[in-house]
C-alpha cells in the first residue's frame, strides 16, 4: 500500500527554503504544524536550519533510512536530486516541480528520464508537477496546500493541483473530514489506476472521489474501478469530454459516440458515480460520507412551504424516483400530530410557522414508515422559522437507517440553521433540486452495487468463416465491408439473413428472384458506395420479373451518373421478408475503452432525436435489456395503446451477439446494423442491411 510514501516514518524535503511563501519552505511548515510526528528532513546546502530543523546538504548525508523524498528544485536540476534521494535509501518520491511534459518537448524527454531512473531502481515516483499529498491517519501534510484537514471518511485524488485545494477549502467550510489528499499532477509513474486500488483496502477511506483530465489506461481503470466500487462509492468528476470524436466516422455509431460518450459509458460500467460539476461533485460526496444508502427510490419530502415541495417531487419524478404514497399508519400519526391545516399527503406540509416539533414529527413518522426508502426535509425562512433550533432537533432525531437529506433555502436567515447542520453532519443543499440529484446518486450506485452477478453469455458461433472473410480483407487492405460480407459475418453469429445472392446482369437477377421468390429488393454492390439510398442504388418490394430486369437497368444507369468513379460489383438481389419496426444496433471501437456497443429506434429517432445508448462490450443479458429500457423511445418498443410490442428478448440476443463478435474481433473498428427489422413475440429479426469498417491489428493476430 505505498507504505514508504503514505506511512513514512522519515521525510526529507529536497529544496527546503528559509524565506516564507516559498514552495520549500510551506512543505516544512506543513510538515511540522500538521503534528508528523517522524523525522522531517530540510535539504538546503546553503542554509543551517528551517523552521528550527537543522539543514543537511544532501540526502545522503542522514546517517540512517530516508523513506520519502519531496523534490522542490527548480527543473534542471531535478534529475540530480532524485539521483541522490535514490542513493539516500528513499523508495518513494514527490515531484513538486513543474515543466515538463506539460510545458514542452525538453520538459517531456527530462520526464521521461526521470521515470526511467525510478523504474530501474524500484522508487514510486508521485508527480512531477503536483502538490503532494496529506493522509490525515498520520498527520502527514506532504504538500504545500493549507492547514491540515480534519479527520475523516474522504479520500481525494486529483490531476488538478488548484482544483485539490479548492476541495480541501470547501470540505472546511462544511465540517467534512478527510482521510488522504492525492495530487498526481503528471502522473508519470503514479496515476489514479494506483491509488483507486490502495485506497479502495484503505480503512480510513469511506468514499473516494476524483477530478481527472484524462485516463491513463481505459482497460485498466475499469478494471480497478469496478473492484474500488464493489468496495465503497468512487465519484469523479471528468473534464475536458466535449469534442466529438476524432475521426471521420462513417457509420451512424461512429457519428455519435466521442469521448463523452466513451467515459460515461466505462464509469456505468465500472459503478463510477459521475459528476458533471465541481458542485455536483461535492454534493454527492457529502451525501455519501454522511448518510446510509437508500433500499430503494420511494422518496418523502418533508417541507415548510408548498411552492418547493412541488419543486421537489418534480425532481423526484425527473430522476427516475418515486414520491412515496404514505402507509396508512404514517398518515395516521401525521393526523396526530400536526394542525388541520397541514398536508398530510407527500409532500408533507407542516406549514410556514412550523417550529421544530412539527418538524420532528413529521420525521419520526417518515422514519418508522416501510414504504419510505429516503427522506428530503425542506425548510424555508419565514416570520416563525427557528432555523437553528429546527436543524439541531432533525440532527436529534435520526434513527440511521434511512438517508436524509436537507435543504435549508435561503441566506443570512438560515445560516444559523445550515452551520448546526454541518456540525451534526447532516447533508445540507442550497435546493431542493441538488438534494435530489445527490440521492439519484445513491439510489444508481445502490442499485449497482446490488446488481446479480455478471454472466457473459458465450453462443455457438461459426468463427472460423469470419476468421477467413477478415483475413482475405486486411491482405487485400479493402477495410470496409459492405452489405454482402456484413451479412455473411453476421449469419456465422446466428443472425437472420434474407435469401438472396448477386447479379451482374438483369436476365441473372431475374433468374435469382425466380428462384428466391418475390417480392425482392435490388441493392448496388460497391465498396465505394457507403449510403446507397442516396443515391438511387436501393429498390424495395419488386413483385415481377419485368420490373426486376426495369429497376435493374435503372439503377446502372443512375448509379453510373452519380458516382462515375464507383467500382460496381453487382446489385444484390433479396427476398422480402416480414415487414417490422426498424432498429439499429451499432458498434464503435474506443481507442481507451474498447468495443461500445449502441442501440436505438430507426428513422427519426436515431437521426433527429439521437435517442440512443451506448454500453461497453461485452455486456450480460440484464445490460441488454436495460440498454433497451434506457431509451425514450422504449414505450414503443414494450407496446402502448392498442399497438403490440416487439421481441424485447430477440433485440437484446442481438445485441450480444454482437458484443461477442466485437470482443472476438478486435479488427472491427466499426459496425452498423441499419436497420434490424423486428417483429412480435416470435417472429425472429433480420438484417435489412449492414457495413462494417476494419482496422489492422498491431502483430498481425486474429483476435
Amino acid at each position: 500500500m505505498l507504505e514508504t510514501l503514505f506511512f513514512a516514518k522519515t521525510v526529507a524535503v529536497v529544496g527546503a527554503s528559509r524565506t516564507p511563501g516559498k514552495v520549500g519552505h510551506d512543505i516544512v511548515r506543513n510538515l511540522v504544524a500538521g503534528g508528523f510526528l517522524g523525522t522531517i528532513l530540510p535539504i538546503n546546502p546553503a542554509a543551517a536550519s528551517v523552521l528550527g530543523l537543522p539543514c543537511l546538504k544532501s540526502p545522503r548525508d542522514y546517517d540512517g533510512k530516508i523513506d520519502l523524498c519531496i523534490i522542490v528544485v527548480p527543473r534542471p536540476v531535478v534529475l540530480a536530486a532524485a539521483e541522490e534521494s535514490i542513493k539516500a535509501g528513499a523508495e518513494s518520491l514527490v515531484v513538486i516541480t513543474a515543466g515538463f511534459k506539460e510545458m514542452n518537448q525538453e520538459g517531456a524527454d527530462l520526464e521521461k528520464q526521470l521515470v526511467n531512473l525510478c523504474k530501474a531502481k524500484r522508487v514510486r515516483l508521485l508527480g512531477p508537477n503536483c502538490l503532494g499529498f496529506i493522509n490525515t491517519e498520520n498527520n502527514l501534510n506532504a504538500s504545500f496546500v493549507g492547514k491540515m484537514p480534519i479527520k475523516g471518511g474522504i479520500s481525494v485524488v486529483s490531476q488538478s493541483g488548484a482544483l485539490a485545494t479548492a476541495i480541501l477549502d470547501l470540505a472546511e467550510s462544511r465540517h467534512l473530514g478527510l482521510a488522504k489528499m492525492v495530487s498526481i499532477g503528471n502522473k508519470a509513474d503514479l496515476s489514479e489506476v494506483d491509488f483507486l486500488r490502495i485506497l479502495a483496502h484503505d480503512e480510513q477511506t469511506k468514499v473516494i472521489v476524483g477530478y481527472l483530465e484524462d485516463i491513463s489506461s481505459g482497460d485498466e481503470f475499469i478494471k480497478t474501478a469496478e473492484e474500488a466500487s464493489a468496495k465503497k462509492p468512487v465519484i469523479i468528476l471528468k473534464s475536458g469530454t466535449t469534442k466529438a470524436g476524432m475521426k471521420a466516422a462513417s457509420s451512424h455509431t461512429g457519428v455519435l459516440v466521442g469521448s463523452e460518450t466513451a467515459y460515461g459509458a466505462a464509469f456505468k460500467r465500472s459503478g463510477v458515480v459521475r459528476a458533471d460539476t465541481f458542485e455536483a461533485l461535492f454534493d454527492y460526496a457529502t451525501a455519501f460520507a454522511m448518510q446510509p444508502l437508500p433500499k430503494g427510490n420511494r422518496v418523502l419530502i418533508i417541507t415548510n412551504a408548498g411552492g418547493p415541495g412541488t419543486m421537489a417531487a418534480d425532481a423526484v419524478e425527473k430522476a427516475g424516483m418515486q414520491v412515496a404514497e404514505l402507509d396508512r399508519n404514517t398518515n395516521s400519526a401525521l393526523r396526530e400530530k400536526l394542525p388541520g391545516a397541514a398536508s398530510y399527503g407527500n409532500p408533507v406540509d407542516v406549514l410556514g410557522d412550523a417550529d421544530p416539533d412539527r418538524y420532528v414529527a413529521a420525521l419520526m413518522a417518515a422514519q418508522d414508515d416501510p414504504d419510505v426508502d429516503a427522506i428530503i426535509i425542506i425548510l424555508t425562512p419565514q416570520a416563525m422559522t427557528r432555523a437553528a433550533e429546527t436543524a439541531r432537533a432533525i440532527a436529534n432525531n435520526l434513527t440511521g437507517g434511512k438517508p436524509v437529506l436537507v435543504s435549508f433555502m435561503g441566506g443570512q436567515a438560515v445560516m444559523p440553521g445550515r452551520e448546526e447542520l454541518a456540525a451534526a453532519g447532516l447533508p445540507d443543499y442550497e435546493s431542493p433540486e441538488r438534494a435530489v440529484n445527490a440521492l439519484k446518486a445513491m439510489y444508481e450506485y445502490a442499485s449497482w452495487h446490488n446488481r446479480p452477478p455478471r454472466i457473459v453469455t458465450r453462443f455457438r458461433v461459426n468463427r472460423r468463416r469470419v476468421e477467413r472473410i477478415i483475413s482475405r480483407r486486411l491482405r487485400t487492405g479493402r477495410l470496409h465491408i459492405g452489405e454482402v460480407k456484413g451479412k455473411n459475418i453476421l449469419q456465422a453469429y446466428g443472425f437472420q439473413i434474407p435469401d438472396g445472392h448477386l447479379a451482374t446482369s438483369a436476365d441473372e437477377a431475374i433468374e435469382i428472384a425466380n428462384c428466391i421468390g418475390y417480392p425482392v429488393a435490388l441493392k448496388i454492390v460497391s465498396s465505394d458506395i457507403v449510403h446507397k439510398s442516396d443515391l438511387g442504388g436501393v429498390r424495395l418490394n419488386i413483385s415481377s420479373p419485368g420490373a426486376v430486369a426495369d429497376y435493374f437497368d435503372l439503377m446502372m444507369i443512375r448509379i453510373g451518373q452519380r458516382a462515375p468513379d464507383a467500382w460496381i460489383e453487382g446489385v444484390y438481389v433479396e427476398k422480402m421478408l416480414n415487414p417490422g419496426l426498424e432498429v439499429i444496433i451499432g458498434m464503435s471501437r474506443d481507442a481507451q475503452f474498447g468495443p461500445m456497443l449502441m442501440f436505438g429506434l430507426g428513422g427519426i429517432f436515431v437521426e433527429v432525436m439521437k435517442d440512443v445508448t451506448f454500453y461497453l462490450a461485452p455486456i450480460t443479458e440484464n445490460e441488454a435489456v436495460q440498454m433497451l429500457k434506457s431509451t425514450r423511445s422504449y414505450e414503443i418498443l414494450e407496446g402502448r395503446r392498442g399497438h403490440k410490442g416487439v421481441d424485447l428478448t430477440a433485440i437484446a440476443n442481438g445485441l450480444q451477439r454482437i458484443s461477442q463478435l466485437t470482443t472476438d474481433f478486435p479488427q472491427i473498428a466499426e459496425l452498423d446494423i441499419n436497420p434490424l427489422i423486428v417483429g412480435e413475440v416470435g417472429n425472429d429479426p433480420w438484417v435489412a442491411d449492414v457495413r462494417l469498417t476494419l482496422q489492422p491489428i498491431e502483430g498481425g493476430g486474429q483476435s
